[in-house]
């Protein structure tokens, strides 16, 4: 039986791919193989030496050890696109909330309860502090062109904006779901320059720590808007507060506020709503699910944030799966194991990501000896082995 360990609410529509006959869930099972989570903070726990796998239902690992994880061998996924929609859908409501003051006109209404039939009248005569403009016609920089800047780019489109997408990474399959009328700039100087609104839609590394800071900010022209629905670090917040105190942004809203944020001006602040839906939370959890089923049934990578992604169909009587540092002339000792063992390699595909290889090795018999195994563990610098049966 694979124990997996929920955390946070995980909803159980979701995990109907894994087989209870297999499977078994609890959130407070011990040594579990796998954990599936949201939001849960693992920076302070100690993994079990059954632990195999860790599923982010959600696109962000922030909460997730991952390079522990790594030396120890654990997986770690997330799930990329799976809310995508959701967050598209709210950064489009912030595109409408940030060209016209939407949320300062219902705040101001609610001041005129109490004022019985004159509300009305008030309301007339008030509206003119709250008049914005149209976004149909403006000009929305799209930065980063993923799953959800593709889709937010063509959504802009349709409501009649010109839209500008900038993503040097851009992929293929990307380019193919973007509408041909979206203009794609190389250089980040033009795309900002050129923009009424602009939206980050780039994941938080190292490298985009402070992505947007006052040199970018120096690029956009004055009364721009900046939407980050993606994560709040990605913005400087002192060069944005100067920014905005000179006019250059006229309006900045993020999905991810702080005590910085919530007491500057101009600023409209969403709690971390981009993939609260009923839908994206399901979508994630199952896309979750999948993954690990996927790990554990067949040994197959999919979105793994640590481990190359790698699949391949099963054949013949077993298949073995192998982790190592990655370094030279593994893959040949790993071979010469087998080949004692008297096993014939029917397929294999072995990639890496930065220092770590992996192994996806089909072979022609279903057993290996124990003694074959434990070699294959003392190889220096493989650190996991695992059989899997092809069923």
């Amino acid at each position: 039986m694979i124990k997996i360990l929920t955390l946070d609410k995980i909803e159980a529509a979701g995990l109907v791919h894994l087989p209870p006959s297999k499977y078994s869930f609890g959130t407070d099972l011990e040594a579990p193989d796998g954990i599936i989570l949201r939001s849960n903070n693992l920076h302070a726990k100690e993994f079990s030496a059954n632990t195999m796998a860790i599923a982010r239902a959600g696109a962000g690992v922030n909460n997730i050890p991952v390079d522990r994880c790594t030396q120890q061998g654990i997986v770690v996924f997330n799930t990329p696109g799976a809310n995508a929609n959701g967050v598209k859908e709210l950064i489009i409501a912030g595109l409408l909330l940030a060209s016209r003051d939407i949320s300062g006109g219902i705040q101001w209404a609610k001041t005129l309860i109490g004022q019985g039939e004159q509300v009305p009248s008030l309301v007339e005569k008030g509206k003119a502090n709250f008049a914005g403009s149209e976004i149909g016609g403006k000009t929305l920089t799209v930065i980063g062109l993923g799953a959800i800047g593709v889709l937010v780019a063509n959504a802009a489109l349709s409501l009649g904006m010109k839209v500008i997408g900038y993503d040097p990474y851009l992929s293929v399959s990307r380019a193919q779901k973007l509408n041909m009328d979206i203009q794609l700039s190389f250089k980040i100087e033009s795309a900002i320059a050129n923009a009424d609104f602009i939206s980050i839609n780039v994941p938080l590394s190292g490298e985009t720590k402070g992505f947007f800071n006052k040199d970018k900010f120096s690029l956009m022209k004055r009364g721009a808007k900046l939407l980050n629905f993606a994560r709040g670090e990605l913005v400087c917040l002192s060069d944005l507060e100067a920014a905005i105190e000179e006019g250059i942004v006229a309006c900045y809203v993020t999905d991810f506020p702080n005590e910085e944020t919530l007491k500057m001006k101009n600023t409209i602040c969403i709690p971390h709503l981009g993939a609260s839906t009923a839908e994206s939370e399901m979508n994630c959890v199952t896309m979750a699910a999948d993954q690990l089923l996927e790990y554990f049934e067949k040994g197959n990578i999919i979105n793994s944030v640590n481990f190359p992604n790698m699949e391949m169909e099963m054949s013949g009587g077993m298949r073995l799966v192998v982790a190592n540092k990655n370094i030279p002339a593994l893959v040949s000792q790993i071979s010469a194991v087998l080949a004692e063992e008297g096993l014939n390699i029917l397929n294999m595909m072995n990639k890496n990501k930065v220092e770590i290889a992996y192994n996806i090795i089909d072979v022609d018999k279903a057993e290996i000896s124990e003694s074959a195994l434990n070699k294959l563990k003392a190889i220096e610098g493989v650190f996991m082995v695992r059989t899997i049966l092809n069923s």
